[in-house]
């Protein structure tokens, strides 16, 4: 019972341990790092991206055939710093300087050979990092170095590159030279820096000075330009101006010159204007004169006519005072006339006798006008022509010695006229008549009667 118990016991703690131990060792890798496991047989390493995977046993290294050692590498990028390395340059003046490098493992299986863990990598990376910048500073002057610190980053670089391999290792940038500065027994560098700082100095009052120079010449020649530009204004205003004013004095003159023309052109159309109210005036003047001339020649012909009457009338009063006085001797010679008939009526039948020949042919000129009636009207017309023309000498002798006047009052003056010969007419004498006999009953007409018959007699 006891043996059984035992080994229950036994048992149960093997595959305790078989369950526990395999718990307790169990790695796994984080994402930054690599874990390079080194067997009895073989070297693995295992992390992220890694073909032995991230996980693994780390069995204790006592124990045999399966015991195991492990070095733990950075996946990521490391830095390393140099700071306060004492260095020599080609003259071997003393100075400081602060370096910085950034890394990272490229090849782990190599690191691993190299190293057995992180810090011994990191002190073999720095002594690796001093020996290239000694080196590089050495054959060089400390004032290359201070002024080309870009320059000697990329030759510590570049020095160092190819050791790197060796430890599976690789730049991530170039190694930077931080700083540089003296030495605690030395002032190299301060001197330097002195030395730099006077000759800024003199190169800056040197360049203010030239700058300085150059603003005032600058000024000068803004002043000069300035000026010149000024006159070229004034020279092109001058210039201007007298263009303008030549222009605006052609423009004048040809201004004027139009004016004048203008002026030719407007009087041209007043001596037009003129002329025409001229002619006009002429020809107003000339139709009033013929108006006139008409006038007067009216007038003329009615006072030709007057005077024509005027003496017709008279050789009408004429006319009668003859026949009266004929007819007054005619009675006074009647007697002798019946005593000289029988003698007349002789010598006229001799006369008669005489006469009836030419009268015979006339008989016969007169039967053949009888038949041609057109003759007749101008024969007729013809005889009354004479007839009135010597009516008319007549009744203007008698005018001329009865000194009468015509008054026309209403109508034209030829109608006045016209009626001055009714006075020798049937019509007239009838109108005379009744005028006298109606003055003869009235008391004054009868006495302006007798006193213009009275006075006739006398």
């Amino acid at each position: 019972m006891e043996n059984l118990n035992f080994l229950a016991s036994f048992f149960a703690l093997i595959v305790l341990a078989v369950f526990a131990i395999p718990y307790f060792l169990r790695r796994v890798v984080p994402t930054n790092e690599v874990h390079i496991v080194q067997s009895r047989s073989k070297t693995a390493s295992y992390g992220k991206d890694m073909s032995n995977g991230n996980t693994y046993y780390e069995w204790p290294a006592a124990l045999p055939i399966i015991g195991v050692n492990k070095t733990v590498l950075p996946v990521s990028v490391f830095d390393l710093d140099l700071t306060g390395y004492e260095a020599y340059d080609k003259g071997r003046l003393p100075f400081v300087v602060d370096i910085k490098a950034f890394f990272r493992i490229t090849d782990s299986d190599v690191a691993a050979q190299r190293v057995a863990s992180f810090e011994e990598l990191r002190e073999q990376l720095k002594a690796v990092v001093q020996g290239a910048v000694r080196t590089i500073l050495a054959s060089n002057e400390i004032e290359e170095i201070m002024q080309g610190r870009s320059k000697f980053g990329e030759e510590f670089t570049a020095e160092v590159g190819a050791q790197l391999s060796n430890w599976g290792v690789s730049t991530v940038k170039n190694i930077e030279l931080m700083d540089i500065r003296d030495h605690k027994d030395s002032d190299v560098i301060k001197n330097i820096m002195e030395k730099k700082k006077s000759h800024i100095e003199m190169q800056s009052r040197t360049e203010v000075a030239k700058n300085m120079q150059a603003a005032q010449i600058a000024e000068i020649e803004a002043q000069k330009q300035t000026s010149l530009q000024q006159q070229q204004a004034l020279q092109e205003i001058g210039q201007r101006t007298a263009e303008k004013d030549k222009l605006v004095g052609i423009s004048v003159e040809v201004s004027a010159q139009e004016i004048k023309e203008q002026q030719r052109v407007t009087k041209e159309k007043e001596m037009n204007v003129f002329r025409v109210e001229e002619v006009k005036k002429a020809e107003i003047e000339k139709e009033k004169n013929l108006v006139q001339a008409e006038q007067a020649k009216q007038s003329g012909v009615v006072i030709a006519e007057g005077e024509k009457q005027k003496s017709i009338i008279q050789a009408e009063g004429n006319k009668q005072k003859a026949i009266l006085q004929a007819e007054g001797n005619l009675q006074t010679q009647k007697l002798g006339a019946e005593g000289i008939k029988t003698e007349g009526e002789a010598r006229a039948e001799a006369e008669k006798a005489m006469q009836l020949a030419p009268i015979s042919a006339q008989i016969t000129l007169a039967k053949e006008i009888g038949e041609n009636q057109n003759y007749q009207h101008y024969l007729l017309s013809i005889r009354r022509i004479e007839a009135d023309q010597a009516i008319g000498m007549k009744q203007a002798e008698a005018l001329k010695e009865a000194d009468l006047k015509v008054i026309a009052n209403t109508g034209q003056v030829t109608d006045g006229i016209s009626k001055v010969m009714d006075i020798f007419s049937a019509k007239g004498g009838t109108e005379i008549g009744g005028m006298l006999e109606g003055l003869a009953q009235t008391e004054q007409g009868k006495n302006l009667l007798n006193k213009f018959m009275t006075k006739k007699e006398g």
